[in-house]
């Protein structure tokens, strides 16, 4: 497998600056391709060990384009994740004034974190999407359009300037990135972990999402993300997108996902891994009765019931 990590480019996106932050990014060969899709399908092809992508934002969440190539296709599983503090900032090509700013561009996760911001300075301004941000920015460069959303950082790769600066309508904003390779061992537990899953239901019936959410509840596991996406085979099918706060070597994790596995028509594991957010001493403590202990010592209660030794 090729020492290399894929990443949604071309350089200066954000997504090469959260990769970056990674320890390992030193040792592999950063490739930059062209959509989410295409950095994705390299890792598939054996092209590359893993590609680094974006895949939610704390303004728009789940980032539709990542979680479409996850639920479909060869299966991939997500080993780490990095969050990234995200800020603006309006790049255009030398001597241009906000008022000659007619066309504006960047990535469409972009637009809801400077839409207020859009709407105040340049309320005529017509947007156009880009595969990244910094692919906006090339294309700025190139003359196709005025000005840029994207970071600061991008704007001397590209021969730009930033007109403004600290563009944002959410304080705090940020983005979550993922680490995607080939199915293998999750990593061991931290303590503080997360799981990502796909279900698909057996049917449309009422109280069908509640008994998949049940299997969690049960069992003292929190959600972190739910998203439904389409699964193509007409309007009202979906499918359900699924972070929860845990490991699958966790007891109570493990049954949860074999009773999802059970009751689903189709179930995705897409990985356990470490979270960004949080260490191990902040994680939240397990509910009285969802701890690995109580789980074996209840298995061994009814083993002993089954032998008549209760």
């Amino acid at each position: 497998m090729p020492a290399s990590y894929a990443y949604l480019g071309p350089e200066g996106t954000f997504t090469e600056v959260a990769l970056r932050t990674l320890p390992e990014a030193a040792t592999r060969e950063l490739i930059p391709y062209v959509s989410v899709q295409s950095a994705l399908d390299a890792v598939r092809a054996g092209e590359a060990e893993a590609a680094f992508v974006p895949i939610e934002n704390s303004v728009e969440g789940g980032i539709t384009t990542t979680l479409d190539e996850l639920v479909a296709g060869e299966p991939l599983m997500i080993y780490r994740e990095v969050l990234l503090s995200i800020t603006f900032a309006l790049l255009v090509r030398p001597g241009t004034e906000l008022t000659d700013i007619k066309t504006v561009s960047a990535h469409p996760a972009a637009q809801p974190q400077v839409r207020n911001w859009l709407r105040t300075n340049l309320p005529d301004a017509v947007w156009e999407s880009a595969a990244s941000n910094a692919d906006a920015a090339r294309l700025v460069q190139e003359g196709r359009y005025d000005a840029a959303f994207a970071g600061e950082f991008a704007a001397a790769r590209y021969g730009l300037e930033a007109l403004e600066t600290e563009i944002h309508d959410a304080e705090n904003a940020q983005t979550r990135f993922v680490l995607v390779g080939r199915p293998a061992r999750p990593a061991a537990p931290t303590g503080a972990d997360k799981t990502s899953v796909v279900l698909w239901q057996r049917d449309d019936h009422p109280g069908g999402l509640r008994d998949l959410l049940g299997e969690f509840a049960s069992r003292g596991i929190n959600l972190m993300l739910l998203q439904s996406r389409p699964t193509g085979a007409g309007i009202g099918n979906y499918c359900f997108c699924i972070d929860a706060e845990g490991h699958i070597s966790d007891r109570r994790m493990a049954e949860a996902l074999m009773g999802l596995k059970r009751i689903c028509l189709q179930a995705r594991f897409l990985g356990s891994y470490p979270r960004a957010d949080i260490t191990p001493g902040e994680a939240r403590p397990t509910l009285p009765g969802t701890s690995d202990g109580e789980f074996m010592a209840a298995a061994d209660w009814v083993a002993r019931c089954q032998d008549g030794r209760f």
